[in-house]
């Protein structure tokens, strides 16, 4: 089977980039599960139960998953319990709304989606590695084709979380730099691995924000509230192809759609 994993959704930028794309390249490469990574649809920050029933409903997305800004929208709070498809890191202490994985049918098999959050340079959570090893316990007796979402902020230990659930998870794809990386592998035991599938938003901006904000905050050392950037947005995605016995990834390619986008000329030194 062909699972596509859409990188962070940013804004309305981002949603937009995601019901002009999202069909095209479901029917081209026929892919037959789609994740989409939610957790900046509002406005840059959280999502909210209209935005996700968009991605669910009306945009034929089978799992939305969540990150460290989950909580952005306090109505998504109730959503959560009663959306099983809508998945936040699990993670989160018990207690936390919702739920951090899910089985799903597709054909005569089940998919499992589970979502995880790191801790390095990150919020406080529980650890993920432990947390993890819990899951696929329980998950690998039902099924062999288990995709994760892991959002964090360092490379490092995106990499020793994939190598640690090497052959138990079919796939490791990274989330929260909004930086898509050119690392994607399949590692020994079977699980495909990309360290930051990137996001999907406004090109013109820094990680999906305004460059008027931004720099000024960088450059001034003064606080800034951020907006989502406008303009042209480019969708970032991976696909990976998983034999559905084994639950081994047999493929894994990286998407940017736009592929290349050239503001303006630019000139070489005489």
């Amino acid at each position: 089977m062909r699972i596509m994993m859409v990188g962070d959704v940013v804004g309305k930028a981002g949603r937009q980039a995601t019901q002009t794309w999202l069909p095209l390249l479901k029917e081209q490469h026929e892919v037959d599960f789609i994740i989409v990574n939610g957790e900046n649809a509002a406005g840059g920050i959280g999502i909210t139960p209209e935005i996700a029933a968009g991605f669910l409903d009306r945009e034929g997305v089978d799992v939305v998953t969540l990150g460290n800004h989950a909580w952005g929208k306090r109505e998504i709070y109730p959503y959560l319990d009663i959306q099983p498809r809508l998945l936040r890191p699990a993670n989160y202490p018990p207690g936390a709304p919702g739920s951090g994985c899910g089985l799903y049918a597709w054909e005569d098999t089940l998919v499992g989606v589970i979502s995880m959050q790191g801790r390095t340079f990150m919020e406080p959570v529980d650890d993920p590695f432990r947390s993890i090893d819990a899951i696929l316990e329980i998950m690998l007796k039902k099924t062999r084709i288990i995709f994760i979402d892991f959002h964090a902020e360092a490379t490092s230990e995106k990499q020793a979380f994939a190598w640690h659930v090497d052959g138990r998870a079919s796939a490791v794809v990274g989330t929260h730099t909004h930086v898509q990386t050119a690392d994607e592998t399949i590692l020994p035991q079977g699980t495909g691995y990309l360290t930051d599938v990137g996001m999907t938003g406004p090109i013109e901006s820094i990680i999906g924000m305004r460059l008027d904000i931004v720099i000024p905050k960088f450059t001034s050392g003064l606080p800034a509230r951020f907006e989502v950037a406008d303009g042209e947005s480019r969708l970032c995605a991976v696909l990976v192809d998983i034999d559905k016995q084994s639950g081994h990834a047999l493929g894994i390619q990286r998407i940017q759609v736009p592929a290349q986008v050239t503001h303006r000329p630019v000139h070489a030194p005489v």
